[in-house]
């Protein structure tokens, strides 16, 4: 059998038609057939050369979807216009704002069925976007007297936790008013380290995200 000569192409096809199949059926609702039946006559082989599994190739768009907030984090941390307090409230803003984020809750793979793809999301939270991105800002901010702690490690990873997990709707399926009670708290929270650094504004944000999630369910 000739070897396929473009494999990047191939790859990039295989997570175009999955997006797609994902955000109009959701994950749970797509199988690897069907993907293959909107390949365009490639076969099964063609996916399991690159990829083992289904929860491989969310994996693999998730990343693709992603790769924007990671240019985007790394744009305001370099930032040279801002102190570390602003940074903060300025990622916070833009990533709950990011038109992609509907992408994402609509897709909304189902994490209690997905243990492994759960502890990829907590693993990169804690080794990749904490340490890179969220600590140098924060450490930025104990230079210039804008946040205050003896930890800054410590509460970088915090601050992502509660963010990206306890608050996330798509791991503790919470309701609007729940998700709206969990920021009310997490506010509260940031405030105690003297970060006033979340609105009324971003809690909209946050509602209107989980009743996508709660509609695509």
């Amino acid at each position: 059998m000739a070897r396929n000569k473009h494999p990047e192409e191939t790859v990039q096809l295989i997570l175009d038609v999955a997006f797609r199949l994902f955000m109009e059926k959701g994950y749970e609702h797509t199988s690897i057939q069907d993907i293959i039946d909107n390949l365009g006559g490639l076969s099964k082989g063609a996916i399991y050369h690159h990829f083992k599994s289904k929860e491989d190739i969310l994996v693999a768009v998730t990343d693709r979807m992603t790769e924007e907030s990671n240019r985007m984090l790394a744009a305001i941390r370099d930032r040279s216009d801002l102190n570390g307090r602003e940074k903060l409230k300025t990622i916070f803003k833009e990533s709950i704002c990011r038109p992609v984020q509907n992408d994402i809750f609509t897709v909304a793979p189902d994490f209690h069925n997905n243990p492994k793809l759960l502890f990829s999301l907590l693993h990169d939270t804690i080794e990749n976007v904490a340490p890179n991105y969220i600590l140098p800002i924060i450490r930025q901010g104990i230079s210039d007297g804008s946040i205050e702690t003896e930890y800054p490690g410590e509460l970088s990873e915090l601050i992502l936790l509660a963010a990206n997990v306890w608050m996330n709707p798509m791991i503790f399926d919470s309701s609007e008013e729940e998700s709206r009670r969990k920021f009310i708290v997490f506010g509260q929270m940031l405030q105690g380290f003297g970060l006033d650094i979340v609105d009324g504004e971003m809690l909209e944000r946050l509602q209107e995200l989980t009743a996508i999630y709660q509609k695509s369910k």
